[in-house]
């Protein structure tokens, strides 16, 4: 197999001859393909198989020790002036960047073959989608992204048909952390990494491709690339919603996505569309709609079970790759706040030790078809994606941010996402408790200046007239003691209850200086077991407390410079105002 398309052909000759592989494999993502991979993987080790019982048709791949998680210190954005990579990308110039991984792709893959995917983000039928192709040298790549995207022949014929793609160059290399760098060249459409085998690191359609590459071309051709899950919401009477919510690392963002609605709420059901990315379109009648550009899921393990998310625990009990989890006597896969079985092996594959730190890496993964998942929507194949309701932006705030509140207009919601913020967790490394701004949750994935990305998001209202509202939710508020006031999990279908009855014109709000908020009887409490005194805490919006936050929100934004839109401004200073106006009125 190789390609009628002249420039993919010259392009996989060059890289050919640059590498000097034993071997070229045009990947045609059949079923026979993935299972000679998955036993090549077997023979040479870097898989094992899993307990067939329990868990068939699962396997096991430890990775370096070296090589666990994204390299976001050694990600470039390489654009010609810096710019246009902004304070929010670690820049190089795009000649210095290819010549620095030209340097290291040098015979890198002699005796190992060279694999080509061809690969689609988004249904293969839509507009909407985006197309790329991997070179890669690791079969472990080829199988997930087997799984995370639509690739082999059918991709392949529509890249022919189109004539362009995003180019992607990957190979392991030594995985040595002192030869590993991800570098970027968004006017080029292109991406090359070196020296990691790692998810976010290696398989380049996803954060790379969708997020990185695509925010950039989501600006150029006027459409959105963002970290967002897509979920559908279906009401006892019939109607569907689907809202895209961005959340940051820790905020709940895969547990939403795959929200079971409780007992006590009868009647409602939720799909997964998505549960990490979304491309957002304006349809011919101005209507926001999304695509998930993605197949299947590269999820965090750790955490999940039974009750935290019980959607994800029975997807990966058949037909999934794990990465870095622990192992049990009987060789099922382990990790903690499983809440079943007793660990045997770590994640290094040694006798596990309770003092030598955690069984499963803390961040040990999945991968697995959407399929697998029990809320999946086939609309998730839907070449015209699905319309949006409501954006939702989320942060981990003790304090400050209430349960919920609304954006007065389209140009306040970009404030409100620009503005997100967490603060740091015991997880996390550094000070607990320190905030920090993640706008729209796309601070390690922007491929261009913030500045410019936030002036795009402005750009809509001047296309269309029917923009989804938006929201914040935080989940995470606590009172004196600790203790988290809201029961979060399926629980969190109350809150977007009202969200989307906010939508639809039937629930009331009232309007504060930082947004419409509901009054603790807008939320649906039937059955919850959630006293009055604390529904009303979670709703408070304390003036100073919000006074801090909006000097912050401008420290933060300023320090983009000249680049900062005005808008964004003049929003920070509205709601500053209104602050001021409130606390006066109260004294």
């Amino acid at each position: 197999m190789t390609s009628k398309l002249e420039s993919l052909r010259s392009w996989v000759d060059q890289v050919a001859a640059h590498t000097q592989p034993e071997a070229i494999h045009w990947c045609t993502g059949s079923e026979e393909e993935f299972r000679d991979l998955l036993e090549l993987m077997l023979a040479t080790g870097t898989l094992t198989t899993l307990n067939k019982a329990t868990h068939p048709n699962c396997y096991l791949h430890l990775s370096s020790p070296n090589d666990v998680a994204r390299v976001e210190h050694l990600t470039f954005v390489c654009t010609p002036e810096e710019d246009d990579a902004g304070p929010n990308n670690h820049w190089m110039a795009p000649a210095d960047g290819h010549q620095q991984m030209d340097a290291l792709f040098d015979g890198c893959m002699k005796g190992r073959i060279m694999y080509v995917i061809p690969y689609c983000m988004g249904p293969l039928g839509s507009p909407y989608a985006r197309c790329g192709v991997e070179i890669t040298d690791s079969p472990y790549v080829v199988a997930n992204m087997k799984l995370m995207t639509r690739m082999g022949s059918k991709a392949l014929e529509r890249i022919e048909a189109e004539g362009t793609f995003v180019r992607g160059l990957h190979s392991t290399g030594e995985l040595d952390p002192d030869r590993r760098f991800i570098m970027h060249f968004p006017e080029e459409l292109s991406i090359k990494s070196y020296g990691s085998g790692y998810g976010g690191n290696a398989l380049l359609g996803k954060k790379c491709h969708a997020l990185r590459i695509a925010s950039y071309q989501a600006r150029q051709e006027g459409w959105l690339a963002e970290h967002m899950l897509i979920v559908g919401l279906e009401n006892p009477d019939g109607a569907v919603h689907y809202v895209a919510c961005a959340f940051p690392s820790a905020c709940g963002k895969t547990n939403l996505a795959m929200l079971i609605p409780p007992e006590t709420m009868k009647g409602w059901r939720v799909w997964t569309l998505g549960d990490d990315i979304a491309w957002l379109h304006l349809d011919e009648g101005g209507k926001l709609r999304a695509i998930n550009p993605e197949s299947g899921y590269f999820g965090v393990v750790p955490g999940t079970n039974e009750k935290t998310n019980k959607n994800a625990y029975d997807m990966i009990t058949h037909d999934a790759i794990f990465t870095n989890v622990g192992t049990t006597a009987d060789n099922q896969p382990w990790w903690e706040g499983k809440k079943t079985g007793t660990p045997a092996r770590d994640w290094q594959g040694r006798a596990y030790d309770e003092t030598a730190g955690p069984a499963a890496h803390p961040n040990s993964r999945f991968t697995v078809a959407a399929t697998n998942n029990p809320s999946y929507s086939t609309l998730a194949d839907a070449p015209e994606g699905v319309p949006i309701s409501a954006i939702v932006f989320g942060g981990r705030r003790k304090q400050v941010a209430p349960l919920v509140y609304q954006a007065k207009s389209w140009e306040h919601g970009v404030l409100i996402g620009a503005s997100t913020a967490s603060e740091t967790t015991a997880a996390m490394v550094g000070d607990v408790g320190v905030v920090r701004r993640d706008p729209m949750a796309m601070k390690p994935f922007c491929g261009y200046n913030f500045a410019d990305y936030w002036a795009h998001w402005l750009s809509f209202p001047e296309r269309s007239e029917h923009l989804p509202d938006m929201f914040h939710v935080n989940w995470f508020r606590q009172n004196e003691k600790g203790d988290f006031l809201w029961p979060g999990f399926g629980e969190n279908l109350r809150v977007l209850e009202w969200i989307i009855e906010r939508c639809e014109g039937r629930a009331d709000a009232e309007e504060t200086a930082i947004g419409y908020l509901p009054h603790a009887s807008d939320i649906n409490t039937d059955n919850l077991d959630i006293r009055p005194e604390t529904l009303d805490e979670l709703l408070t919006v304390d003036t100073e407390q919000w006074q801090a936050e909006m000097t912050g929100v401008l420290e933060y934004l300023e320090s983009y410079g000249d680049r900062l839109p005005e808008e964004l401004k003049r929003q920070q200073k509205m709601i500053a105002d209104a602050l001021d106006a409130s606390l006066a009125k109260a004294s």
